[in-house]
């Protein structure tokens, strides 16, 4: 189930009035650690090293029997690596234990090789930087890890390899990776049918340690966005960890299909394809003063016994189309918002964006086509509110007049404002839905840009990568708000915003009140570049583009809006009133009530004042 971020809260109320959407600011830094601090982190580092405990290998063969058992002639031998490699994946394997010991993404690089032009894949995860999986089976010996036994390697191919551990007594253990052509899944086969009267039909006991490495620009982004996912066998999805870099210890109390390390554009996942994972526990910590660390991932649980045990291991980008097909509701590590705006972003600007990228190359002409595409379709929507807006402009002066007339009665002014409206046949509503209907556009752009993995490591201007933030002016010293650099995309975003806010307002009739809400609206903008300035490139180009071609949309209307007509319409629409009134709209009614009854009020209010000054 989601939960819901204060921060998001008022990320969204900012964005709601200054577009008409919403959104959320980044948590507070966290403040550097004292030394103490440090010894705390480092002695949390080793608790998670200790998840796998390293059985001593004695050299005496009766003390091995005594306390292996059946399992005492694999507790000694040579470790093998074996590689499986296909044109995305290359993992490599290691006989000791049967495990995963590296996994490399071919196409990928980290963002520090990218910049450095370094050549070399993205690995994602290895034993230097310390990730371990593990298996402990029950035997008549007692818990035994898998880790600390050698297999023997059989059938192996760059596609596939069966680890094979015959036991003293002929009875076998088989592991079994496969990797297909194509892709990231790497499909695991635990075989325990051949090891009958050495193992026992408890549950599996599993483990995953994982040291999450930097592999983007922005370190505190990356805390913020890594996080454990969860999907329980009732298709409840959890996620644990975004947003925080607080030390997390959780355990789900009911059963679960798959979990997922996931960082900002990669994911770490296991799926048991089999039976369900129960008692699974995790913990995340965050090691302050290691900066090439993200977080210290652990997950634990149990495997109900079965005789072949199916897995699928995940190693890759957080793409819709490679997550898929990967497990019921894996697809749901790629975050794309919250659930007003999922639907948007999952079947309309990410198909739009796969789609196109098949015919552009360069990602900015890219997002600059979908800005096009969207604003086009979405014409007719701004033509209805500028002709609304066209309305209000032209009775404008019979409102100026009727507060003139009336004085500083503002409930009586409201009324014969009111009845103008009605009069007239205008709606004050009709200009603001169409905006309202644009609100999950913008909204759901915001959700996506930074999640999108598309857009990493692609340059456009003096962007060197879209989906981090452009700095090219940046300083030592890490500033409150501003932080450390200046994000000229967003600068350029500001403008834009600032000479639409300008505009419309030109075209905005002032509003009745004590305060011109059309000056506070120039407030919102400058909010907003602070806001911005620490988001992908991407978003705020794409922001950008949206404002300048939105200010030539509302130039091209004004151009068919003839307003001359439209105020011929507005009187015919009076006189006809004056003859024959129309029903009023329930909307209409209900306005008139509520102005009715502060009337009433303020008359009660007024007698009451003067009762008490004759006494």
């Amino acid at each position: 189930m989601e939960k819901f971020d204060k921060n998001y809260i008022i990320g969204f109320i900012l964005l709601f009035v200054m577009y008409g959407t919403y959104m959320y600011f980044y948590p507070a830094t966290p403040a550097q650690q004292t030394e103490a601090a440090q010894e705390q982190v480092a002695a949390k580092e080793e608790v998670v090293k200790n998840t796998s405990a390293n059985l001593p290998a004695p050299k005496d063969s009766a003390a091995l029997a005594a306390q292996f058992g059946a399992f005492s002639q694999a507790t000694q031998g040579t470790a093998q690596d074996v590689v499986l490699e296909n044109e995305n994946l290359k993992v490599t394997l290691s006989s000791k234990g049967g495990t995963v010991k590296q996994v490399e993404l071919k196409k990928y690089k980290t963002y520090d090789d990218y910049i450095e032009q370094k050549s070399g894949p993205l690995v994602l995860m290895d034993e230097d930087h310390y990730s371990e999986i593990g298996f402990e089976l029950d035997t008549q010996n007692g818990k035994l890890d898998l880790n600390d036994l050698y297999f023997q390697v059989d059938n192996a191919s760059s596609n596939q390899v069966r680890f094979v551990l015959t036991l003293a007594n002929g009875e076998k253990i088989e592991q079994t990776y496969s990797l297909p052509e194509t892709g990231y899944a790497l499909d695991y086969d635990l075989n325990l049918g051949g090891a009958g009267s050495a193992v026992k039909s408890s549950p599996i006991a599993f483990r995953w340690a994982n040291k999450l490495k930097k592999l983007e620009n922005d370190l505190k982004e990356n805390r913020n966005a890594a996080q454990i996912n969860l999907y329980e066998t009732d298709e409840d999805f959890e996620s644990f960890g975004k947003r925080s870099t607080k030390d997390i210890a959780e355990h789900s109390e009911n059963p679960v299909s798959w979990f997922a390390f996931n960082q900002k554009y990669f994911t770490s996942g296991l799926v048991s394809e089999g039976g369900a994972m129960n008692n699974v526990s995790l913990n995340l910590i965050t090691p302050e003063e290691d900066s090439s660390t993200v977080k210290y991932a652990n997950v634990s649980g149990e495997l109900t016994y079965q005789a072949n045990n199916s897995m699928r291991f995940y190693f890759g980008p957080n793409e819709m189309n490679e997550l898929k097909p990967v497990a019921n509701g894996f697809h749901k590590n790629l975050y794309l918002g919250y659930d007003i705006v999922k639907p948007i972003n999952r079947f309309v600007f990410v198909p739009l964006f796969n789609w196109l990228e098949q015919f552009i190359s360069n990602y900015g002409l890219l997002i600059i086509c979908v800005v096009l595409i969207i604003k086009t379709t979405l014409t007719p929507l701004l033509y209805k509110s500028y002709t609304s807006s066209a309305k209000m402009r032209l009775l404008a002066p019979e409102i100026a007049k009727i507060k003139e007339d009336i004085g500083d009665d503002q409930v009586k002014v409201q009324q014969e404002t009111m009845n103008l409206y009605r009069q007239a046949g205008v709606s004050p509503l009709s200009g603001c839905v169409p905006m309202l209907l644009q609100m999950p556009i913008l909204m759901s752009v915001f959700f996506l840009f930074p999640n999108m993995e598309m857009f990493r490591q692609k340059s456009f201007l003096w962007a060197s990568d879209l989906s981090t933030y452009d700095a090219p002016i940046s300083w030592a010293a890490n500033l409150p708000v501003i932080g450390n650099h200046l994000s000229l995309f967003t600068v350029l975003m500001t403008l834009s915003s600032l000479a639409f806010t300008y505009y419309n307002n030109q075209i905005t009739p002032a509003q009745q009140g004590p305060v011109d809400m059309r000056k506070l609206t120039y407030i919102f903008p400058i909010v907003f570049f602070f806001v911005l300035n620490d988001y992908p490139a991407a978003l705020s180009f794409y922001y950008l583009v949206s404002n300048l071609v939105t200010i030539a949309q509302q130039l091209i209307v004004k151009r068919f809006v003839d307003e001359d007509k439209i105020l011929a319409v507005l009187e015919e629409n009076k006189r006809n009133y004056a003859s024959k009134p129309k029903k009023k709209s329930k909307f209409a009614g209900y306005l008139e009530k509520q102005l009715q009854a502060q009337e009433e009020a303020n008359r009660l209010k007024a007698k009451e004042q003067k009762r008490k000054k004759k006494s």
